[in-house]
């Protein structure tokens, strides 16, 4: 099977890429580099002995999409290039609509002549919002508190719609709750040009020396710390949703399927800065600051539709999660421009 990855440079796109190849799944890659190195690719292609097919270039570019899809005989695509940080999207909220909506009218358009019919999309557990009771199931109401998740909402519900115009198509939603962690080797992980997104860069870096110290947004939500609580996921185990997922493209027509893909156990802000500073030996420092915009209390997934439909399931620990990332950030100071 050859697959597509959009944003195939990417942080989730590079470990699903190694995944796949050593799946014996025949990978090509697209990716602007808006926030993603080539090297990410190579170090794939070093780990796996592989090849990847690469093109350089805008997802929204509908001339490039098109001429990839001529070139190559392409059986399912895994859509992840777009912008993804909450914080950002709030402050400059028509770059994300743009960016996020126009990418994938050029990938549907290019797939839509093209006739192929399967789709991975990246989705998030940002479409549930602020949600009324955790752990959270497929079918909990949507809503969204950021310009970020309201992207992926859309894009949800244009996939849908178009599952319900072409009945051949078959969109896979894959909502991901916090992705953490990289590949063991130490090899590729979580690069930034900028300031970090995520909490567990902004922990690696501080431990590194990188960083004075971690922000926590808020202590004042209404949990057991304070803190806010999420699902974090190994990007390994991440990756092998994705590969469990295009196992439903190769028994045929799947139509329209939504899963979540977590663990179904929240750690708290504090608890995530406390166990890597157990993995690291030595304390982290942190302070506290004010709530983030966009930001909710608690979110944890039900991840049981995942394990009963697709036989996958999170298998990482936390320490997994702690030591990976660690590993990543040790040999990589400076991401991939070491």
């Amino acid at each position: 099977m050859k697959v597509l990855v959009t944003g195939g440079a990417g942080y989730i796109g590079s470990h699903t890429s190694l995944v796949l190849l050593n799946k014996g799944y025949e990978v090509i890659c697209v990716d602007n580099f808006s926030n993603s190195k080539m090297e990410s690719v190579l170090r794939v292609e070093k780990l796996t002995g592989k090849k990847i097919k690469f093109y350089e270039a805008d997802v929204c570019d509908k001339e490039a999409m098109d001429k990839i899809f001529s070139e190559n005989e392409i059986d399912a695509v895994i859509h992840f290039a777009g912008l993804k940080a909450v914080g950002e999207s709030v402050s400059i909220p028509l770059r994300y609509y743009e960016n996020n909506l126009v990418s994938t009218f050029a990938l549907m358009e290019a797939m839509e002549k093209h006739g192929c019919n399967n789709i991975i999309f990246s989705s998030s557990a940002t479409v549930y919002g602020n949600p009324a009771s955790v752990p959270i199931t497929e079918d909990f109401p949507n809503s969204t508190t950021n310009p970020y998740g309201t992207t992926k909402l859309f894009i949800e519900r244009i996939l849908t719609d178009y599952a319900y115009a072409n009945k051949n198509f078959n969109p896979v939603i894959l909502r991901y709750f916090n992705p953490v962690g990289a590949h063991e080797s130490g090899m590729i992980g979580e690069d930034h040009k900028d300031i970090p997104n995520n909490l567990v860069p902004y922990i690696t870096q501080t431990a590194v020396g990188k960083r004075e110290k971690v922000n926590i947004f808020g202590d004042d939500y209404p949990t057991p710390d304070g803190t806010g609580v999420r699902d974090y996921i190994h990007v390994m185990d991440l990756a092998e949703g994705h590969a469990a997922a295009l196992k439903l493209f190769e028994k045929g027509n799947c139509g329209l399927k939504i899963y979540n893909l977590g663990t179904g156990r929240g750690y708290s802000v504090l608890e995530m800065v406390k166990a890597f500073s157990k993995a690291f030996g030595k304390e982290i420092p942190y302070a506290i600051a004010p709530r983030r915009p966009g930001d909710i209390p608690e979110c944890y997934a039900d991840p049981k539709k995942a394990y009963e439909e697709l036989g996958w399931k999170a298998v990482k620990t936390l320490d997994d999660m702690c030591q990976d990332s660690l590993r990543w950030q040790t040999m990589n100071p400076n991401g991939y421009d070491d």
